[in-house]
């Protein structure tokens, strides 16, 4: 694995010393520190950062095996899921063998619990959790990056320059990819860069394209090589988005000025605000494998997209969005009546669809004017693509296709 050194999670080999690290690293425990207890945090630092590493290192020190160390810390992932949703849910595991490596291709809300709710799905249910996919950008916390890589994460690297040196990176990503399917490691991988603002999930056939990318010399055709990776797509519903409002804004400025710019330290917050915000009911559907993939990148991404949105599990909150989108002053459109078969894994009742407009409003009247119609488009448009793949799947196959 040395060819993918630059990128990979850590080894088992690596586990130990990095824990050792963090244990010893002033600002892992601070932030470990404010979490548990913010008020020693704030009137005893150094007090809680001693007691903290004494606590660290009695219940993580032992640890030299990633596996070992996600089962220990799967205690404090149910802490953290039990008190930030009202339940958490999934359906389509039956179609998974737990013998098997998958390709979780998934729809993207929020950096950390996306892949943390899966990888949680799969543990409760007996399966081996998966490497990560996170952007480089979110490795520039020295903290976060030695806590991603402890959890099976692996670097995608953005913003490069040279159409060569992005070549390369794509090249080497989809060699660390296959190698880890073909050594039975299931992958976790966003369906496109960036966290999709605006509620509406297509997949970028760009990332489509780079998994071929190390099988293309082996002869192997496109359709082959998908198949061989048993892609599942994942579609990841929240009843409510922590970060709902900073998405809006960022989507409004970037509508008003052409572009938007982090604040120092955003990413932190952000990552922090979809951890411990409040999210609702939690529903994860997985996809069957795709063992029969089409011959081309835009076809596969097409197909992802309507497992995805014809699986989506639409809340009330999606529902109450989509049709205040219709009268709400500063709305971006006016949508169709809803259908009574909209696709759902229950049924709303009249005080589900009360408390869930309640909180809309709630929701709409804490933000500006101008940002409403966004926060109304990323709860609303799922309605929409869920509809329509709805719609697909009860045409003819050769319609379909």
């Amino acid at each position: 694995m040395q060819e993918f050194d630059a990128i990979r999670p850590y080894s088992d080999e690596e586990t130990g010393p990095a824990i050792q690290r963090l244990v010893n690293d002033p600002e892992f425990l601070d932030m470990i520190g404010r979490f548990k207890s913010p008020t020693i945090a704030r009137w005893a630092p150094a007090l809680l950062r001693a007691f903290t590493r004494r606590w660290l290192e009695s219940h993580f020190g032992q640890y030299r095996q990633v596996d070992d160390l996600q089962a220990r810390l799967s205690g404090y992932v149910g802490e953290l899921v039990d008190s930030t949703t009202t339940r958490v849910t999934s359906s389509g595991l039956e179609h998974l063998d737990k013998n098997s490596a998958h390709l979780f291709i998934s729809n993207h809300r929020d950096i950390v619990f996306d892949p943390m709710v899966v990888n949680y799905l799969l543990f409760q249910n007996g399966f081996h959790t998966t490497r990560i996919a996170i952007g480089d950008n979110l490795l520039s916390n020295r903290v976060f990056a030695e806590m991603m890589r402890l959890n099976k994460s692996f670097v995608v690297r953005r913003n490069m320059t040279s159409p060569r040196e992005m070549r390369d990176a794509y090249m080497t990503l989809s060699g660390f990819i296959n190698h880890s399917i073909d050594t039975n490691n299931s992958i976790w991988i966003a369906q496109r860069e960036g966290r999709a603002k605006d509620g509406l999930d297509f997949t970028d056939p760009a990332i489509i394209k780079m998994f071929y990318m190390s099988r293309k010399k082996s002869g192997l055709s496109f359709a082959d090589a998908m198949s061989r990776l048993h892609i599942v797509p994942v579609s990841i519903a929240y009843e409510y988005d922590p970060c709902d409002a900073d998405k809006a804004k960022e989507l409004e400025t970037r509508a008003r000025t052409g572009e938007y710019t982090k604040a120092e330290g955003e990413d932190t917050s952000q990552i922090m605000k979809g951890l411990t915000g409040f999210k609702g009911h939690v529903h994860v559907h997985f996809g069957a494998p795709i063992k029969d993939a089409p011959e081309n990148a835009k076809a596969l991404s097409e197909r992802i997209d309507r497992e995805m949105h014809a699986n989506y599990h639409l809340h009330a909150s999606n529902l109450v969005a989509f049709h205040l989108r219709g009268v709400h002053p500063e709305a971006h459109s006016t949508p169709e009546t809803v259908s009574d078969t909209v696709v759902t894994a229950e049924a709303w009742s009249p005080a589900e669809m009360e408390a869930a407009e309640a909180e809309m409003e709630r929701r709409l009247e804490a933000c500006e004017p101008a940002i409403r119609p966004y926060l109304l488009d990323m709860y609303a448009n799922p309605v929409v693509t869920a509809l329509e793949a709805n719609s697909d799947a009860e045409a003819p196959e050769t319609v379909r296709e």
